[in-house]
């Protein structure tokens, strides 16, 4: 047993006792944040990032910083195709704090409007800039964790702009294609979604930069499976979880035209954010109960497919995501 553990037991002793009657908080206070996060996602888009934004505000363990709405994979992806995907996707998690009851708490800032090559530098020169700053930071030693659930648009930016930033700290993204030895799902296309966002910065960020990656691949998301008899009880707990499931419900509507039949179930594949950053384990924190192997960090070709590289920085793919820890802990914030 290490120093820390075996001093916190024998603590146990020390603490006075509390009545049956009191207050779970009382008995279970929160503790301090442990680290910072900048929340980057297509928020205008699949909702299952609304639910994954909502979740890191609720968690004590994670103080986030900054939120960037960022560019969806495809004009047609819009509603309607306006060309300002990233400002609604902005204004939607402005919605989700007004609806939180904490209306500025957070600073929220658009990103690029396209990919890189496509979009106006202009675009993203306030998001490179929040990002750049918080990053930069020379008054906290607190670990910053980038938590993107879409494309690498805005990322790649701030580290063109500034690559001092990269060492100082940690990309959880969920996208990529599935690794070797692992099938596909059926049907699915070789380009993952996420990837397909933005090429070109998924290929930088991986090949070029010095960022260290926890990456969450296709077949990792995919096992955030949530029923929709859960998702009912969440759309009745509250006005957060309410205003969530009317997201989701509004995309579900949305597919119908297109002869998909959804089934019972909805992946909210963004979830792992949450997962491997604020519910990390009490002692050595981590990501303790999910798995993952260590690999070098290949490159991307055009589609996505990884060409090995040996000597690339050590990285994280994560094989198994918790999602017992994962939903039990988010259906039990979002509750009121």
């Amino acid at each position: 047993m290490d120093l820390s553990r075996r001093a916190a037991l024998l603590g146990l002793s020390a603490l006075p006792m509390f009545p049956l009657v009191a207050r779970a908080e009382e008995i279970l206070p929160d503790s301090p944040p442990r680290m910072r996060v900048i929340v980057d996602n297509d928020l205008a888009g699949d909702p299952d990032g609304l639910f994954a934004l909502a979740h890191a505000l609720r968690s004590p363990s994670a103080d986030v910083r900054l939120i960037v709405g960022s560019h969806l994979h495809s004009p047609r992806d819009a509603e309607p195709d306006d060309g300002h995907q990233a400002d609604k996707a902005a204004a939607k998690a402005r919605e989700l704090l007004d609806v939180m009851g904490i209306t500025g708490r957070v600073p929220v800032v658009r990103g690029a409007e396209g990919a890189l090559g496509r979009a106006d530098r202009r675009d993203s020169a306030q998001a490179v800039a929040a990002i750049v700053a918080e990053a930069m930071r020379s008054d906290t030693k607190t670990p910053l964790f980038y938590t993107a659930g879409a494309g690498l648009t805005d990322l790649t930016a701030a580290l063109r702009a500034e690559p001092r930033i990269a060492p100082r700290m940690t990309l959880v993204w969920i996208g990529g294609s599935e690794h070797a030895g692992v099938a596909p799902p059926p049907g699915g296309a070789q380009a993952e979604y996420n990837f397909t966002i933005d090429p070109a910065a998924a290929q930088y960020v991986f090949g070029e930069s010095a960022i260290p990656i926890w990456q969450v691949p296709r077949n990792a998301y995919r096992q955030m499976l949530v029923s929709l008899a859960e998702l009912r009880l969440l759309g009745q707990s509250g006005p957060v979880g309410a205003w969530l499931v009317a997201q989701l419900a509004r995309t579900r509507r949305a597919v119908v035209p297109m002869g998909l039949n959804l089934g019972e179930t909805y992946a909210l594949g963004d979830s792992p954010l949450v997962t491997l950053t604020a519910l990390q384990s009490a002692f050595e924190p981590d990501s303790a109960s999910c798995r993952y192997h260590l690999a070098p960090t290949p490159r991307l070709d055009g589609q996505g497919a990884y060409l090995p590289r040996p000597d690339g920085r050590p990285m994280r793919v994560y094989d198994w995501i918790d999602t017992r820890l994962t939903f039990a802990d988010m259906f039990a914030k979002l509750h009121a």
